[in-house]
């Protein structure tokens, strides 16, 4: 037996410890008779709980940063998709706003034509509707032009009308627009008649869409509010259309002539659909029929 080396020798069994197979062995058997042994008693019931009290804040501590960075992406990914879904509203609100806007200009456009067309029906003449264009840029006169001339059988001197009353007269033809003079224009005159008492006057435009009655006697049974309407004496306008209303009286005038003041009762500046009567007298129905003749011997 060889000799041990001088001033080296092996550690005592006690101090070594067991070999790590061993270890192994004994620390698998503890853990399995501990998990028997808690499986039938579950006697570390309360340690587990109180572990868990104690591991919940670090379980949530640790998923804050995780759970913050999955919040903050769907906040911004919430944000923008409704910031798309509000600049599509905004969207769809402007179009539905027009679309609306342009039915109710329709709306008005079709109820103005109809009554465009009951107008004709009431006078009985030949007539067509007519677009004003726009608007003479004169500062002493008040005309329009429109839409209809001499290629549509437009002819100077036709009455131009709305549904509710007198507009003015054709003054100006041209091959494809005529020029129609407001009966508010300081040159035009017009034959009227008071609706209530049959009393015949002229009627004058005074500018600024104000009309004016002359040459009526001081005593004349006048009031605020009667209604003027077209006498056809002129020829040209047909009896009866309206025309004004009377808007003051002034019996103080100068000249042994009452002053009075009076407002169109039609849209005479602000309309811009209008119709263009035939000159000449309401065509009777009867006239349609002929005459029946009577033969004899």
């Amino acid at each position: 037996m060889a000799s041990p080396v001088a001033g080296h020798s092996p550690p005592p069994f006690f101090r070594r410890g067991p070999a790590p197979l061993v270890r192994l062995v004994l620390l698998v058997s503890a853990a399995l008779t501990l998990l028997v042994v808690d499986y039938r008693l579950h006697y570390l019931e309360l340690v587990r709980q109180a572990l868990s009290v104690v591991a919940t804040p670090l379980q949530i501590a640790a998923g804050m940063p995780v759970k913050g960075v999955r919040s903050a992406g769907e906040y911004f990914a919430d944000l923008a998709r409704l910031q798309a879904e509000n600049a599509q509203l905004r969207r769809e609100q402007v179009a539905l706003g027009t679309v609306r806007l342009r039915q109710e200009q329709l709306d008005m456009e079709n109820t103005r034509l109809r009554s465009l067309l009951d107008m004709r029906e009431r006078v009985q003449v030949n007539a067509q509707v007519a677009e004003v264009i726009y608007a003479v840029r004169d500062p002493f006169s008040r005309r329009v032009v429109v839409d209809k001339g001499m290629t549509q059988g437009i002819e100077p001197g036709s009455p131009v009308v709305d549904d509710i009353g007198v507009i003015g007269q054709v003054t100006r033809v041209y091959p494809l627009n005529a020029e129609v003079t407001l009966i508010s224009d300081k040159d035009q005159a017009l034959p009227v008649q008071i609706a209530r008492t049959g009393v015949r006057a002229v009627m004058f435009g005074a500018g600024s869409g104000t009309l004016e009655l002359r040459y009526l006697a001081v005593d004349v049974d006048l009031r605020e509010g009667d209604r003027i309407v077209t006498s056809g004496l002129d020829g040209v306008f047909a009896p009866g259309l309206p025309v004004a209303r009377v808007k003051s009286v002034d019996r103080d005038g100068s000249g042994g002539f009452v002053r009075i003041l009076c407002v169109p009762v039609a849209g005479v500046e602000a309309h811009s659909t209008v119709l263009i009567m035939t000159p000449g007298k309401p065509v009777e129905p009867e006239a349609a029929t002929p005459a029946r003749k009577t033969g004899g011997k």
